[in-house]
């Protein structure tokens, strides 16, 4: 799944020529590339799809949003370990046709 998720500037730099930030995802910490929004400053908090900064976003609609997504799973699976994410589905699937 590729959502867009919420997350707070932390530091921008440009990197080979292209405007970057690191940015906290509720305790995840990504490379974001600023080019759409290149004006954004530390302690913003902007809207991330695929690596890109989209939009702006208040601090408050991004903490609800980051809690949601945290209370649903959904950022341990968009940022976690791909190959653990799919071992411990494939694990609970197993079980679940042993019960059967």
């Amino acid at each position: 799944m590729c959502l867009a998720v919420p997350g707070r500037v932390l530091s921008t730099a440009e990197v080979d020529g292209t405007l970057m930030a690191d940015v906290d995802f509720g305790g995840v910490r990504k490379e974001v590339c600023l080019q759409y929004i290149p004006d954004v400053t530390a302690g913003e908090y902007v809207v991330v799809h695929v690596g890109f900064a989209i939009q702006r976003l208040d601090e408050e609609s991004a903490r609800r949003t980051l809690a949601e997504f945290d209370r649903l799973g959904i950022l341990e699976e968009e940022f976690g370990d791909g190959f653990e994410l799919a071992a411990r589905a494939a694990q609970q699937e197993s079980s679940e046709g042993a019960g059967r």
